[in-house]
């Protein structure tokens, strides 16, 4: 049988996929674009956009394409013979990519082509684009000597390496532990909805009873539900230890196999050493090379001078928490009551509690609810396809079109299960580009983990899992509404790591709105939308304990960035002892010491965000900024929606954000927006951000 990811596809065909595929295909492509690499560099002279960039694009799209389903379906279908075949063709595909950076004679032609008069006549994509291939050229090593550059692939190819370990470790520790009920007394507290859940885990498991684990909906159900505090305890021990030599399996057993401690310090160690390589300071410097931020004193400043502004809110939300506890029988407040006790405080408080606020949110509501806002704000139609070659029964798939002719589409897979990675994300499948045959369409992968439907129940979605919903279709609306013909700065490629958040992070905002909430919400039973008392409720809950959760953030971002910018290789702390010192700093909750958070930080360790989860706080900036614009001018204003399409989502990475979002709000951002949405008192003045 012929490879199918070989063969052209306008879709994966994940049916006919198998992991024996995966490694001949990915050599072969390699293979074929090394060869057409040598034969450009030896046939070009002048070079031209169509003679040496468009080929080169064209090639890598082929790659791209068989990657990117491979890619995909170790995220959500892992299994141990897809592991290997992944980990084997992420080898090639590093050498490859280093091999392409650091070839000089490449490297020249694009320098020749930027310095041509043909340069001038290109469109503003295709400059950047070149721009950008040159700028990556010098941070990829071209310029260094031949055993620097030797040093440089080897450090390139064990980060790979042991990026997908970390994130390997992460899944095998979470998926290691579970506990098992025979009754579901243990589980007082729990609302049916999570009993339902336990039962089913149990049920997939071969275990009788109701069956806990370290999923997140499980896990957070536990945590805030769960009357019994030493289950609470036990759960929460496990989760934060997980990948770490502390870590336990369910039999009580160490999973210390899956300790992620080591894999940490010596991923931060190579990474400082290739910033060095480069002739950076260290691996922020290096990270900012592609960013807005211009240098680490800036981003430093930015989280220390928003950490100061919050530290008082999340004092004052702390306060208030540990004194409620403490009239409710618990004067000893631990890191496993805090969920538990400030839901309780949230009902006690706003009369409106998490669990009757999902009945209101089945997912099937929102989804459509989420379609017709995007409707309103950009003029897009979102249909639903049943016919399409799928890897679960859980997966759907959707096309977009505006104006009456199809411009995307994308799979939606929405609920936690095993072999699945945690977490929610937004991955290309297709990316939009100009072809000899057209302009190929964007195609998104949209992933979340949802409590699933349990038996005639559907899927219902805490108010939290809604803006996540929303937060990952804004990702995919960047993606995919795109009018960029060019592949490096299509969608989301070529945008600003610390920029890329605020199409996501600025869809959130509809969640709140009153105009938007009817749209989303129906109850799973009778259909009646949020009553508006409800609705008035959550709206006085929206701020609730903003001042802790602004404030974790924080630490993450703070500890992240000076793990990278304070490096010192003679003297190396631990990646524990720089979080210690941040949370001595910023931190309202102090965590106990044998908190593991950063051995499953898989944003830092095995994502795209080292030394830049800075980006979240960043981009929201941007967004709430941007969002006040439809504050002043109509949250559905259509001509608002249609500025911000084209001059944001459409734009791709063709232009510097900054730009872009000047070319939008009129101004450079500033804060006050989301100190305000925060519920903090804005400064007199208020600095603009750079």
């Amino acid at each position: 049988m012929s490879n199918p990811l070989l063969a052209s596809h306008l879709l994966p065909l994940f049916s006919a996929i198998k992991a024996e595929h995966v490694t001949p295909a990915i050599s072969e492509l390699i293979e074929q674009g090394r060869a057409q690499l040598a034969q450009l560099l030896a046939n070009v002279t002048q070079p031209t956009w169509d003679s040496l960039v468009a080929p080169l694009e064209e090639q890598g799209d082929k790659l791209d394409q068989a990657w990117a389903p491979v890619s995909h379906l170790h995220s959500v279908s892992n299994s141990d013979e897809l592991r290997k075949a992944y980990t084997e063709s992420v080898a090639l595909l590093t050498d490859y990519s280093t091999e392409f950076s650091q070839n000089e004679a490449l490297y020249r032609a694009y320098q020749q082509l930027a310095d041509s008069d043909e340069f001038t006549r290109l469109t503003q994509a295709q400059q950047q684009t070149i721009n950008n291939a040159l700028r990556d050229f010098r941070l990829g090593g071209v310029a260094l000597n031949a055993a620097d550059k030797k040093r440089f692939g080897d450090i390139q190819k064990r980060l790979s390496e042991l990026a997908t370990q970390f994130s390997n470790n992460v899944l095998d520790a979470t998926q290691a532990w579970y506990k098992q009920f025979d009754s579901a007394d243990a589980l007082a507290g729990l609302p049916e909805s999570a009993l339902a859940q336990a039962a089913q885990a149990a049920a997939q498991k071969n275990l009788q009873g109701y069956a806990v684990t370290l999923d997140f909906p499980s896990y957070y159900a536990v945590m805030m539900y769960a009357d019994n505090r030493a289950l609470r305890e036990e759960i929460y021990t496990a989760y934060v230890t997980r990948a770490s030599a502390q870590g336990k399996k369910a039999d009580g057993s160490s999973a210390a196999e899956f300790d992620n401690t080591a894999i940490i310090a010596e991923t931060l160690a190579l990474r400082h050493e290739l910033a060095t390589l480069l002739g950076f300071g260290n691996y922020a410097e290096r990270s900012l090379a592609s960013k807005m931020a211009e240098s680490p004193a800036q981003v430093l400043q930015f989280l220390d001078e928003l950490a100061q502004q919050s530290k008082p809110y999340a004092e004052r939300d702390y306060a208030e928490l540990r004194a409620f506890a403490a009239a409710n029988g618990c004067a000893d407040l631990q890191a496993w009551d805090t969920t538990y006790y400030s839901e309780k405080l949230r009902v006690e408080k706003y009369s409106v509690s998490q669990e009757e606020l999902r009945s209101y949110f089945p997912a099937e509501k929102v989804i459509a609810g989420m379609f017709d806002v995007v409707q309103r704000l950009f003029g897009i139609q979102v249909t639903q396809i049943a016919e399409f070659d799928s890897y679960h029964p859980d997966v759907r798939f959707y096309e977009i079109a505006k104006n009456g002719a199809k411009i995307a589409s994308f799979y939606l897979d929405l609920f936690a299960r095993d072999k699945k990675k945690g977490g929610a994300w937004m991955a290309d499948c297709r990316v939009r580009r100009k072809t000899g045959q057209g302009v190929q369409l964007p195609v998104a992968f949209l992933t979340c983990n949802f409590t699933p439907p349990v038996g005639d129940t559907p899927s219902l979605l805490t108010h939290d899992e809604v803006t996540t919903l929303f937060h990952e279709f804004g990702h995919g609306l960047h993606h995919m509404l795109t009018q960029i013909d060019v592949a490096a700065v299509s969608g989301i490629n070529g945008v600003a790591w610390d920029a890329v958040e605020l199409p996501s992070q600025f869809m959130e905002n509809w969640c709140w709105e009153p105009e938007a909430i009817p749209l989303i919400s129906g109850h799973y039973q009778t259909g009646e939308p949020l009553p508006q008392s409800l609705l008035n409720k959550m709206l006085a809950a929206k701020n609730f304990q903003s001042g802790l959760q602004m404030i974790r953030q924080l630490e993450f971002s703070i500890f992240d960035f000076r793990m990278h910018a304070q490096y010192n290789p003679a003297a190396p702390k631990s990646a524990q002892d720089v979080l210690n010192e941040v949370r001595d700093q910023v931190a309202v909750i102090k965590p106990l010491a044998f908190n593991r958070f950063e051995n499953s930080f898989s944003h830092i360790f095995a994502g795209g965000y080292a030394a830049g989860y800075y980006s979240y706080k960043w981009a929201e900036v941007l967004s709430a900024d941007a969002y006040s614009r439809f504050e002043e001018e109509g949250i559905f204003n259509a001509q608002t929606g249609e500025s911000f399409l084209q001059e944001i989502l459409q734009q791709g990475g063709s232009k510097a954000p900054m730009e872009l979002f000047k070319n939008f709000r009129g101004r450079e951002p500033k804060i006050d927006a989301l100190l305000r949405h925060s519920g903090f008192s804005p400064s007199e003045t208020s600095e603009e951000v750079a």
